[in-house]
């Protein structure tokens, strides 16, 4: 059996690309009834897995810092990103930073 971990040491973000983990999609309503998935709209949150070491520095060398680190919670846009698929049947999406519409606390 394969660990998050090991998993996760798959997919390296280049740049200021950010893999994300999109929160879970409540399928279950609270007295038991079963949604279909097309019927539930995508969750909007999700979690930093993995961040590339920046955008490049157009003044000199090195990379622009990405304001994001791994374990922060992140507000996703409806539509975007680039799906990943894992063995662990979550939903991996991979953005540019840019992209990320805010920083959940």
């Amino acid at each position: 059996m394969k660990t998050m971990s090991n998993v996760i040491k798959k997919v390296i973000p280049m740049l200021d690309r950010i893999l994300i983990k999109r929160f879970e999609v409540k399928t279950t309503t609270a007295g038991g009834i079963l949604l279909p998935e097309e019927s539930v709209p995508k969750e909007m949150q999700g979690v930093v897995v993995a961040v590339g070491p920046g955008a490049r520095n157009p003044a000199g060398a090195g990379h622009l810092a990405i304001g994001v680190k791994e374990g922060d919670r992140v507000l996703l846009p409806k539509y975007g990103g680039t799906k990943v698929d894992m063995d662990d049947k979550s939903e991996y999406l991979l953005f540019r930073e840019g992209d990320i519409l805010a920083k959940l606390e």
